[in-house]
């Protein structure tokens, strides 16, 4: 099911459409829906006098192989102006191969590219105790499909917030409340880039 700051329906849209695709880091897990980090979204581009209608397609527990399955329909269901790939967490934690990361992340561009959306690229890290070549080399994917694709990327989604027990729910996995603010701004830079003349950023 998902969690979404603009109810998801299948009526036509007049506002151009924000898609994000993600897991528990942008589904609100553990918090307030509204609290989110994407209905923070929605509220700060509303308070811009933007046009755009943020819809929140993220699920907890998703990997970047669910993210692209659900993406195909979105794009046709949606047609969205932007789409936020917020993905690949529970892929590494997983140990998934990143060539697997890779294909998917990749695909879910090309597919919104495709569709004429934009793309904006939240890149994630894991603990180095899965290793850290593994942990290096993921981190490395997000840049390198940035760079690959052109589109902007926010260099890693969680900072400020992954190493900070203030932010962070009792699990020590998932943001709380607080924390969703600063994930906000570390999002922000990569959205308003792909959104260009779209949207005053000012």
């Amino acid at each position: 099911m998902w969690s979404d700051t603009a109810e998801v329906s299948q009526r036509h849209h007049e506002e151009p459409v924000i898609l994000v695709i993600g897991d528990s880091l942008s589904s609100a897990y553990g918090i307030d829906i509204d609290a989110g980090w994407v209905a923070l979204l929605q509220s700060k581009i509303t308070g811009l006098d933007c046009d755009y209608k943020v819809l929140n397609a993220s699920v907890t527990g998703d990997t970047t192989a669910g993210g692209l399955t659900r993406l195909k329909k979105a794009l046709v269901r949606h047609q969205p102006a932007l789409v936020v790939l917020e993905l690949g967490g529970n892929d590494g934690l997983r140990g998934t191969p990143l060539s697997v990361v890779e294909k998917n992340l990749s695909a879910m561009i090309e597919h919104s590219s495709a569709a004429g959306a934009g793309v904006a690229l939240l890149g994630m890290r894991i603990p180095v105790n899965y290793g850290p070549r593994y942990a290096r080399q993921f981190h490395d994917l997000y840049r390198k499909l940035a760079a690959q694709y052109d589109v902007p990327l926010t260099e890693f989604f969680m900072e400020g917030v992954a190493l900070n027990p203030a932010l962070m729910q009792a699990d020590g996995i998932h943001p709380n409340a607080q924390a969703q603010p600063v994930l906000l701004a570390n999002a922000w830079p990569a959205i308003t880039q792909a959104l260009g003349e779209g949207c005053q950023t000012h």
